[in-house]
Parts: C-alpha cells; structure tokens; sequence
C-alpha cells in the first residue's frame, strides 16, 4: 500500500513527466538561452513543489505556465538590471570552444588581461559556470561562496570583457 509521501511523488513525478516539455518550451522561447531555460524549468517545479500544500493541481497547465513567464521574465529583468549582454556570453563561449592554434594564443593573452586584476577564484567562478554548464548555486556550492558573490564576480568580468571590447 502507498503512504501519502509515496503518492505525492508519484504526482510529482507524472506533473514533471506531463508538463516539464511546455515549460522547458517557455523558456527557450522568452530567454533564448538553452542553459537559462533549464535552470527557470526546474526553478517552476521546485516552486510548485514548495507550494504544493497550498495549491491544488487538478490542472496545472495554466500555473505552469504563468510561473514559468513570470521567472524567466525576472530573468530577463535581472540580467537588463546587472548589464549582462549576451555579447560578452557569446565571446566567452566562443573563446571555450576555439580549435585554431592562433585563435588560441590570441584568446588566452585576452584572457591573461582579463584575469589579471581578478582574485584568482573568478577564473575558476568562470570555467564552472560559463565552460562546464554548471548553474550559480553549484558554483557556489563548489566554491565555497554565496549565490549572490559568484553572481557578483561573474558581473565583474563581464563589465571588464566588455570594457575590452570596446577599446
């Protein structure tokens, strides 16, 4: 027999199987950015699973829905609010992913530039979340910092990288 623990994630479970497509669909729509869309994904469910005494999910597609706009549009806002371009992502990713021997050499010198006035914990801040995908709260986590510091430390070298491009 099934405890109601049991039964709750079962609904959970089918909520996340039924729904988590639409949601992820959202997402990639309103940020434009496959790694944002996954983490405001699950940031829904795990809103909705907070909640989930208070709410009643006989049809959830709607609330999905909404709560999947409203954080990807507080994505949006944040980003705008932080100056974040996606300009200065696209380069670091670009330079992450580079094959050609010169192309190389001549990131890495940008990069020594970059890092140079930095603490030496930002480039690791960096490869974490901008090379190995990992979201802000496993940065954090593998860092030893808060969500907010490895935020403000990336914000910090995306000022400095766009400094850079424009000299």
């Amino acid at each position: 027999m099934n405890t109601s623990k049991e039964t709750e994630k079962l609904q959970l479970d089918t909520l996340y199987r039924t729904y988590a497509p639409m949601v992820l669909r959202r997402c990639r729509t309103l940020l434009k950015n496959e790694e944002e869309a996954l983490d405001v994904m699950q940031d829904v469910f795990f809103r909705i699973l907070a909640r989930k005494e208070d709410l009643e999910l006989g049809t959830p597609s709607s609330l999905l829905w909404n709560t999947a706009t409203r954080l990807c549009l507080n994505v949006i806002r944040d980003k705008k609010r932080h100056g974040t371009t996606d300009s200065s992502e696209d380069l670091l990713s670009s330079i992450a992913n580079l094959d050609d021997e010169s192309e190389i050499h001549e990131h890495r010198s940008l990069l020594s530039h970059l890092f140079r006035h930095e603490p030496k914990s930002s480039q690791l801040i960096a490869v974490l979340h901008l090379v190995d995908g990992m979201t802000l709260e496993e940065t954090a986590r593998e860092v030893g910092m808060s969500v907010s510091g490895v935020r403000k430390r990336l914000k910090s070298l995306r000022t400095s990288l766009t400094a850079m491009e424009a000299l």
